[in-house]
């Protein structure tokens, strides 16, 4: 499939990925608490759907043709609310206030906290059930938006996971597209030690899904795959990003140890200098 993103355009996508990232870093060691590996690593991803992909309007979040982007696994909300504040949700220092008594930035999303956010999360695997209830409401509402699900590979150890997915493919909600964050960690360990998901994949295809493998770090890859989820008129897209947990800081990639805690100064001190770094290499690769 051609791309459609044009080659300015990715510059201004990877450049904003990290200042997300480095945001994330601030707004974790500000609050004292929080996950670190999961919204690294899906900082990539929230950059293209708030930035490239979703139809929709920071000034008039309750917009009711908007395109609704679920997060069922609500621990990796950093990366929402920072990609939100940068888009035009909230004020960026609002960040600040992240897990702090009377906050509307939540330690997981709630729905009526703040404007934008679809459902609350916290009890994982609840997010793809909402996804299909949304997306049956739009068909028989004869509505065109799109939904979109972001998930964690982890929670598909909980059934109600499985009985979402079904259903979608039962109903062959083509309106739906569940992106994975395929980082192979959960908080206990690693997913093929604790609950082997494998072959994943094909249990997907077995209930009747479109599945696209992607590099989940790859903007373009991932809005390529989204593009093609939309020309899928006969079941619902599950879109398996491959991501690095804690992408972009060095000692915390692929250590499933920094899945459920903040980094303290010293680290944030060294992780933001790093992704600073990291800045400066994508600026001079697009000159």
């Amino acid at each position: 499939m051609e791309s459609i993103l044009h080659d300015e355009k990715l510059k201004e996508l990877e450049e904003k990925a990290n200042e997300i990232r480095e945001d994330i870093i601030a707004t974790l060691v500000e609050a004292g608490s929080g996950h670190s590996a999961g919204p690294l690593g899906m900082a990539d991803i929230f950059t293209a759907f708030y930035f490239h992909i979703l139809n929709h309007k920071p000034s008039e979040p309750n917009w009711p043709d908007r395109d609704r982007l679920i997060l069922s696994n609500g621990h990796i909300c950093p990366v929402r609310y920072v990609a939100m504040a940068h888009a035009g949700y909230f004020k960026r220092e609002e960040l600040k206030t992240l897990r702090k008594l009377n906050s509307r930035l939540q330690g997981h999303p709630h729905r009526t906290a703040l404007p934008g956010v679809e459902t609350t999360s916290g009890p994982l695997g609840s997010g793809i059930s909402q996804s299909v209830g949304i997306a049956l409401g739009a068909r028989l509402d004869n509505k065109k938006y799109r939904v979109y699900c972001a998930m964690s590979d982890g929670e598909h150890d909980a059934g109600n996971t499985w009985e979402g997915i079904m259903l979608a493919g039962k109903y062959k909600l083509s309106n739906l597209t569940a992106v994975i964050d395929r980082n192979n960690i959960q908080i206990d360990g690693y997913t093929e030690d604790i609950m082997p998901l494998e072959p994943l994949r094909a249990k997907y295809e077995s209930f009747n899904w479109h599945v696209i493998d992607v590099d989940g770090h790859n903007i373009r890859e991932f809005v390529d795959a989204v593009y093609e989820a939309k020309a899928i008129y006969e079941k619902p897209t599950a879109i398996i990003a491959h991501t690095i947990p804690g992408k972009g800081v060095g000692f915390m990639e692929n250590d499933y140890r920094w899945h459920g805690k903040p980094p303290n100064k010293e680290e944030a001190k060294a992780a933001l200098s790093e992704l600073r770094k990291l800045g400066g290499r994508i600026r001079s690769e697009h000159e």
